[in-house]
């Protein structure tokens, strides 16, 4: 797509359609709002970039002209996202030949195709592309043209791992009849499979009509078959809400987002409610709303005491209410850090009232008062209010709570920015006004000051949680991890980045799920390994962001300690064996055109302590097109239920760092065993379109 620009550097005025992410309809982005009419609702789009880039906002001349745009381009992504595996390769390659074809004449002389080798990330030497050039070049002509291109391209995408695997089972005229295909499936993959199983594979994916006739898979066909969506690494029955949804809320780990209105740092960033539509749809159900006094009676959002812009409480409401459900229909916890005077807190609750409607829970469910949470499938759709209340939600229930009027509370959010003036804050305990009307809202998360588990126990209700700074959650996980479990079997904990991440780092979430901890919040805009661990720990029952904790961590009377692990349920020792076979089409880590990838793959285990390890292959030189390592490595896991295995493929570099090129990560109970395809992230987190790795996967249970 090509736009014209007025700015005198801009170098790139064209971006490619598999760039976007999405296309939205009307003034929804901030630019729009604050620099567009109402009336020019209907002729406004914001095209939505992969990789965070900055959203363009366009305006068509006319409502038509608009609606076409966004249909057309919606429809055209919609299109991308649904080629196959090998319509993805063929698109690349193509699209790598055509940058090679400098004289675009559609024909391939040596020179361009050694160009085109670099393109497609192979160092390959004059020798062996002559002997290539040689090979195709049918005619005696010194060039590739026509059907000479489609015999280079078979040459370059044949793949000798498949056609062994292939080899072994196809015992039927060299094709793999539904017997054989029964075979491979039950020896290999490990799956209950039966010959109408073999036949629907045979009818959906052999592309040979001839050899579908007599219902016979050929090489292509299996490929095929090896790369759809169901036959990854992933187990599919993991992809849709496969757990039960009817248990309490605090049995679940919950997928969270802290200072959520933050796009980049802590400190001087901008806020944006684009930031909270991200987090929403990356899956978070718990979003953080940090609420000063605005102009105009308006309350604002940002992180106090800094430099980060302001976002109107208002206008994130309502970007939340559209945008909450659109991933999962599970909860939606707002989570609320007030500092406004008692006039602007009942604007804040005039806003969450009239936009979120009869969604927004203000009083119980059910008769009478709760004795523990509802579930997550009793809350769909719902949005719950995290804040401090004048009182405990038993004096609702009782007649002379009716005359209760807006009064102190201890103020004990997060102290996340080091300076003095915060400092000073947090010595003198200052007490917060709160709003009859803010503090009526707040009935299943009441914010409250953890002293110690036993204090806890004594006086704290259910609904009635603490937040905690990563380094106190983790010194709890480590040293009273047992006591941190039990406290979580009926009450919630929030913990959140230390206020020396000013940069928006994050910690690794991993010992506090152990500690049964569920509000574990990360800075979402951030990428990293940090990031990749909780989305692999939430990708699975649905994206629902809810995942139920194991039996033993729901349970009061458990013995389960993650640190010294004793026998119990928890303990189901596994061999996980992985054998890294091979990488398919990983992108350049540079656009340089001599740079070329020396691939390595690292495949680590998170979990308990006694999990936590990783193995890495030997980098293969000057190929990221087709890297083959068929390297064996094993791994024991004690604590399957927590742990997650993440694969991560990087540059080789002896002399620095190595450079990251993509990863995937996935619970260990969703791993699906024999040959797979693992696909690949980028490091913000969004599909490397073709490239991935071929593994073989068993996990036997240890003697």
């Amino acid at each position: 797509m090509w736009q014209e620009s007025k700015k005198t550097l801009k170098s790139n005025q064209t971006f490619s359609l598999s760039d976007i992410s999405m296309v939205r309809k009307g003034r929804q982005s901030e630019g729009l709002k604050k620099y567009t009419e109402e009336q020019v609702e209907s002729c406004c789009f914001s095209i939505v970039f992969k990789d965070s880039c900055k959203n363009l906002d366009l305006i068509a001349s006319s409502e038509g002209e608009a609606k076409q745009w966004v249909k057309s381009l919606e429809k055209i992504i919609s299109n991308i996202n649904k080629l196959n595996c090998q319509q993805k390769t063929e698109h690349w390659i193509f699209s790598c030949l055509k940058k090679a074809d400098k004289n675009k004449d559609n024909k391939m002389n040596l020179e361009e195709i050694k160009d085109f080798f670099r393109l497609i990330n192979i160092e390959v030497d004059d020798n062996h592309a002559e002997m290539l050039l040689k090979k195709c070049d049918k005619s005696k002509s010194g060039y590739l043209d026509g059907e000479e291109i489609k015999h280079f391209y078979d040459l370059l995408t044949y793949r000798e791992e498949i056609s062994v695997i292939y080899g072994e089972y196809a015992k039927s005229a060299g094709f793999m009849s539904p017997n054989n295909l029964v075979d491979f499936l039950m020896n290999e993959q490990r799956e209950k499979a039966t010959l109408a199983d073999a036949h629907k594979i045979i009818e959906k994916y052999e592309p040979d009509e001839h050899a579908k006739e007599k219902k016979l898979l050929s090489k292509d066909g299996f490929l095929m078959y090896l790369q759809n969506p169901d036959a990854l690494i992933l187990n599919p029955d993991h992809q849709e809400v496969y757990q039960d949804m009817s248990q309490p809320l605090n049995h679940y780990f919950i997928s969270s987002s802290h200072n959520t209105y933050l796009m980049e740092d802590q400190l001087k960033g901008p806020s944006s409610t684009e930031a909270y539509i991200r987090a929403l749809l990356k899956g978070s159900r718990c979003v953080e709303l940090d609420c000063w006094d605005g102009p105009d009676n308006e309350p604002v959002i940002y992180h106090g005491y800094t430099l980060t812009s302001k976002i109107l409480f208002k206008d994130t409401i309502k970007a939340i209410k559209e945008y909450a459900f659109k991933t999962s229909d599970y909860p939606v916890i707002l989570s609320l850090e007030n500092h406004c005077s008692i006039k602007q807190q009942e604007v804040m609750a005039h806003h969450m009232s009239s936009i979120l409607g009869s969604a927004l829970i203000t009083s119980p469910l059910g008769e009478g008062m709760p004795k523990h949470f509802p579930s997550p499938k009793e809350l769909k759709g719902r949005f719950l209010v995290k804040g401090k209340r004048l009182n405990k939600l038993e004096a609702s229930f009782a007649s002379e709570a009716a005359g209760s009027d807006d009064a102190e509370v201890t103020e004990e959010e997060e102290s996340n920015s080091e300076n003095e003036h915060k400092k000073e804050v947090k010595k003198k305990k200052k007490k917060v006004e709160l709003a009859q009307a803010l503090s009526d809202m707040v009935i299943y998360c009441k914010s409250v000051h953890f002293q110690s588990f036993e204090d806890s126990r004594q006086t704290h209700s259910f609904y009635e949680m603490a937040s905690f700074k990563e380094g106190k959650a983790m010194k709890l996980a480590e040293e009273s991890a047992n006591d941190f479990i039990c406290h979580n079997v009926d009450k919630l904990s929030r913990i959140y980045p230390a206020g020396s991440r000013t940069n928006s780092s994050n910690y690794n979430p991993v010992p506090l799920w152990n500690a049964g901890c569920q509000i574990v919040a990360l800075n979402f805009q951030t990428a990293g390994t940090e990031m990749d661990v909780n989305q692999a720990r939430f990708m699975v029952n649905g994206k629902s962001g809810y995942i139920l904790k194991p039996a033993y961590m729901r349970d009061t009377a458990t013995e389960f300690d993650p640190i010294t692990l004793t026998r119990g349920d928890w303990l189901r020792h596994k061999m996980l064996h992985v054998m890294i076979i091979s990488a398919q089409q990983l992108p350049k880590v540079n656009n340089r055109k001599s740079s070329i990838l020396d691939p390595l793959v690292r495949v680590e285990v998170y979990g308990v302590p006694a999990d936590a390890t990783e193995k890495e292959t030997n980098p293969v030189e000057n190929n990221g097109f087709n890297p083959a390592w068929n390297e064996n490595h094993q791994f024991d896991v004690y604590v399957p239920d927590l742990a997650l295995v993440r694969f991560v493929v990087e540059d080789y570099d002896s002399v620095s760092e190595n450079e990251f090129v993509g990863q995937y990560t996935l619970p260990f109970n969703s791993l699906k065993m024999g040959y797979r395809h693992v696909p690949l992230f980028s490091k913000n987190g969004d599909l490397l379109p073709s490239a991935g790795l071929f593994v073989h996967i068993m996990v036997l249970d240890a003697e």
